[in-house]
């Protein structure tokens, strides 16, 4: 199904213009150094210009950042949560505008992008708590009138880049977090949704000013790679938190553990879902249905091998075809809207690249792959979710191509099942549909899945903040958002008081 109308750039430029106005932000004229074109694809069009981040500037506001660390460090962890309160109360206020910028920049249709906005608020949340709870352990010491513990402390200035994918979301996991441990933030954003960070960092600068909070405990740098390697490469940042594409992985690891510096990586996914004969089928399809179609296959999260007992492939694949068939395509501002555009025509290039060599290794495409609206919209990438039976995981179908395309691959031993699961370089999310509960214990054990995220029942993508987010493998074996995650943004320091009047030296050792 395709929806005919899609809406006009001007219209999208005003609407992105009064969601910016609304969220306080201000846009500067454009700068000699350059510009920073922002487009929609929605129609492919350009909504506005903005100045790009020159290197001068760039070196000033990590100064700046680093400036702020050094008050805000002090500051008690329940008064840093305060600005992070205040965050998600803007983000509440405005939680549409956010939304209605993110469906613009992104293509998400917008129930997606509230829900993107919705985890921002959560997150926010979740970091109120933690600023209450950053603890530490007091373990038994060997030497009597000794007490010893360890204890957390801020760590420095976090460079944060994101991709187009999740434009707010991963952002807010990072700086949320980073913020109520102490650390002050510089983001770089990806160069396709620059409007969506202008309208993050004007809201955390009103809460930084409603809270007290000093001004540079954020900064944004706008362009390209020449920002995101300011930020890789300067020993100021201490930890450089990036999302993006394995080979950009394998670019800002070596380079950061070069100086020393951290890294948190949340890189490709490849990610697949097991179906046993006794899965629930109708539980099943929706499931698989929105991992491997929503947001247009363009989450990391997204479902893109479904591995089938043979047994039910063939059932399970109809009604998989079935319902793909009923998945509404276009402009995803409309309500029926399932589908949105792919972020660009180059998206939709791999895409088709990709079908075609997964057909000349002896793929099946039984639905989908076409590109729609192209009359009403030639600058922009409109495409029907594919499902490709594969008689084997080839090189294709171990690689991530950032789109709707789901390879049903089919087994017959669950051992042979987790095998081919585990049989990519990738490994962030997972999942089994199963009624049995010893087939869900073996995919969720040691031997089981190999990525940092194993589900039972439910689909690969729609991670919840409490739980750390994040893979193994090519994916970085990084971790964002909740749980624990909180100590990536911290350094631990291990303390010993000696409260008596002796000083007994460890392991029994006599000196002096």
């Amino acid at each position: 199904m395709t929806t005919t109308a899609l809406p006009d750039t001007d219209a999208l430029r005003a609407r992105a213009e009064q969601a910016l106005h609304r969220c306080g932000a201000r846009l500067p004229a454009e700068g000699a150094a350059g510009h920073l074109a922002a487009r929609t694809p929605l129609t492919g069009g350009t909504l506005l210009t903005l100045p790009m981040t020159t290197s001068e500037d760039a070196d000033a506001m990590i100064a700046e950042a680093r400036a702020a660390f050094l008050e805000w460090r002090t500051v008690p962890a329940p008064r840093r949560g305060a600005l992070v309160k205040r965050l998600g109360e803007l983000l509440s206020i405005h939680k549409e505008d956010l939304a209605g910028l993110v469906t613009i920049e992104a293509g998400k249709i917008h129930s997606e992008a509230l829900g993107e906005v919705q985890e921002m608020i959560d997150i926010c949340e979740f970091a109120v708590g933690l600023s209450r709870q950053l603890y530490g352990r007091t373990m038994a010491s060997e030497r009597p009138g000794h007490r010893l513990s360890e204890s957390w402390h801020p760590l420095g200035v976090v460079g944060v880049i994101s991709a187009f994918n999740f434009p707010v979301a991963v952002w807010s996991w990072n700086t949320a977090i980073a913020l109520v441990c102490g650390d002050t933030v510089v983001w770089k954003p990806s160069e396709l949704t620059p409007l969506t960070a202008v309208a993050c960092a004007a809201l955390l600068r009103r809460a930084a000013e409603d809270t007290g909070a000093p001004d540079g405990v954020h900064r944004l740098l706008l362009g390209g790679r020449e920002c995101g390697e300011r930020l890789v490469d300067d020993p100021r940042v201490a930890l450089v938190s990036a999302t993006g594409s394995v080979r950009m992985g394998r670019e800002v690891g070596p380079r950061v553990a070069a100086r020393f510096g951290r890294c948190l990586l949340e890189l490709g996914g490849n990610n697949a879902a097991v179906v046993t004969p006794s899965a629930d089928l109708d539980l099943a399809v929706r499931g698989i249905v929105f991992s491997a179609a929503g947001t247009a296959g363009q989450r990391c999260t997204s479902l893109r091998r479904l591995i089938v007992h043979e047994e039910v492939a063939d059932e399970l694949t109809q009604r998989i075809v079935h319902a793909y068939g009923q998945l509404p395509v276009g402009d995803p501002f409309q309500p029926d809207t399932l589908v949105g555009p792919l972020i660009s025509t180059a998206a939709y290039d791999a895409m088709a690249k990709a079908l075609e060599t997964a057909q000349a290794d002896g793929g099946k495409v039984l639905t989908g792959g076409d590109r729609q609206l192209r009359e009403a919209a030639p600058e922009a990438a409109y495409v029907r979710p594919a499902v490709v039976r594969m008689p084997a995981q080839t090189a294709i179908v171990r690689e991530e191509t950032f789109a709707p395309v789901l390879y049903v691959l089919t087994y017959r031993t669950l051992h042979e099942a987790i095998e081919l699961h585990n049989g990519v370089p990738q490994g962030l999310s997972s999942s089994i549909f199963t009624r049995s509960q010893r087939e869900a214990e073996r995919f969720l054990a040691a031997d089981g899945s190999d990525c940092g995220i194993a589900n039972v029942n439910i689909g690969t993508s729609g991670a919840e903040i409490g739980g750390a987010f994040g893979g193994e493998k090519e994916t970085g074996g990084g971790r964002e958002s909740g749980s624990d995650a909180w100590r990536a943004y911290m350094r631990r320091a291990t303390n010993t008081v000696n409260y008596s009047d002796d000083l007994p030296l460890a392991q029994g050792v006599n000196f002096l």
